[in-house]
């Protein structure tokens, strides 16, 4: 017996060793814009989208694996292979249509910030320039470690949306049958909401900060099988958490044709149905969440555009160190949050122009990363077995038709 658990408690060591980048990636996914996707879903729609959830973290789960497999075995980000392998033009032209995406991106997190503490009271003339501050001055002075156990910490905060589901009394019989039996609409208002759901899924900021991460956190070969078992339970953490918003707002607000339109509007609106604690843990969990993406997507822009053009990377490194690298995190910031200041800022406008260029860089994200991930040359004997090629190459073509129907769908 003592044996036994000697093995356990090595190997859970190990894996908390390497645990981080999977299930921050993952997490920071469900942004301010993904908690006010499932939020209009529940509402809408009830629990009719809850069958789509397995498949979305499948395809999650294949996706983050692929970049955690790239980063470990080559020890490099995904921009510098894109460089390498596919020429400064590609790589560039790549580069700037992620800059925008993020700058908008950035721009609806703090947007989130201001939402949710407004709830509370506080002004966006306060809030945003304070956590503008805040995320600016974690990154800048704090080492790899520490910022990896405060995103931990902010990862594991998203446990509040379980809560307020289970506050909501919801019927647990009506949501399991509806989530293994699919219920399907042709209706246009449900496809598009499908769509939106997948495509807040995987988006290409993800794969580039993956794997900067697992490069900048140095995890070996060696460490491999740990690695992408962190990034299994990211993709099934996120997909729980999106399962936990829709409960939570298909049991309060879809009975009662309540609509909202943001995450703002549900938590403000669970407070007759599930009592005023859910209302704050949903707002608590939309600020957590606001403030978690409005750091990581400005790192994974600095990240990217530096392996881009071959500038030194990494958080462990000083200003003076890699200049570039904290320069383009100090402009995606002030980028990001100046927009929310001005008293008649566009946020919808930001938030539909960041989901078309997404949309745009998406396929070719995927794409690129599948001829990476089958290069034996590159990857050696961790290529993609068969059986995965057939579930990775099939993610990637629901994806791209999935992306190219939300782009459409924007653009009528």
């Amino acid at each position: 017996m003592s044996v036994r658990w000697t093995r356990i408690r090595r190997r859970t060591l190990l894996f908390l060793a390497v645990m981080g980048p999977g299930i921050i990636t993952a997490s920071v996914d469900q942004d301010a814009g993904g908690i006010t996707t499932y939020s209009v879903a529940g509402a809408q729609f009830g629990y009719t989208h809850l069958w789509s959830l397995p498949f979305i973290v499948i395809a999650l789960a294949v996706v983050q694996d692929m970049g955690t497999r790239m980063g470990v075995v080559t020890g490099r980000g995904l921009a510098d292979l894109i460089r390498e392998r596919f020429g400064v033009r590609l790589t560039l032209a790549a580069m700037a249509i992620l800059v925008l995406a993020n700058i908008a991106n950035t721009a609806s997190e703090f947007a989130g910030v201001a939402a949710s503490l407004e709830i509370f009271g506080f002004s966006r003339h306060w809030s945003v320039p304070l956590t503008a501050v805040l995320v600016f001055g974690l990154v800048v002075q704090g080492t790899y470690k520490f910022i990896e156990r405060i995103f931990l910490a902010a990862s594991a905060v998203y446990v509040v949306y379980a809560i307020s589901a289970l506050l909501a009394r919801p019927p647990w019989a009506t949501i399991l049958r509806q989530t293994v039996h699919p219920t399907f609409s042709l209706h246009g208002g449900y496809l598009t909401m499908l769509i939106t759901i997948v495509g807040t899924t995987i988006a290409p900021w993800m794969q580039f900060y993956l794997q900067s991460a697992i490069v900048d956190k140095g995890i070996r070969v060696r460490d491999l099988r740990w690695a992408r078992l962190d990034a299994y339970i990211g993709s099934a953490a996120a997909g729980l958490i999106a399962f936990f918003i829709i409960v939570a707002c298909g049991a309060t607000l879809f009975p009662h044709g309540i609509r909202v339109e943001t995450a703002k509007d549900a938590a403000l609106a669970l407070e007759p149905f599930a009592g005023p604690y859910a209302t704050i843990l949903f707002a608590f969990g939309l600020l957590n969440a606001s403030i978690f993406s409005a750091a990581i997507l400005p790192l994974s822009t600095s990240y990217a555009v530096c392996e881009a053009l071959g500038w030194e990377t990494g958080v462990d490194r000083r200003p003076r160190e890699a200049p570039g690298f904290f320069t383009i995190y100090t402009l995606m910031i002030l980028l990001g949050a100046a927009p929310i200041l001005l008293p008649h800022a566009p946020l919808v406008a930001i938030m539909f122009w960041s989901q078309t260029l997404n949309g745009i860089l998406l396929p070719l994200v995927l794409l690129v990363m599948l001829k990476l991930i089958n290069d034996q040359s590159l990857m050696g004997r961790h290529v993609n077995s068969m059986a995965f090629n057939l579930v990775a190459w099939g993610t990637a073509a629901v994806m791209t038709a999935l992306s190219v129907l939300l782009l459409l769908a924007s653009l009528v």
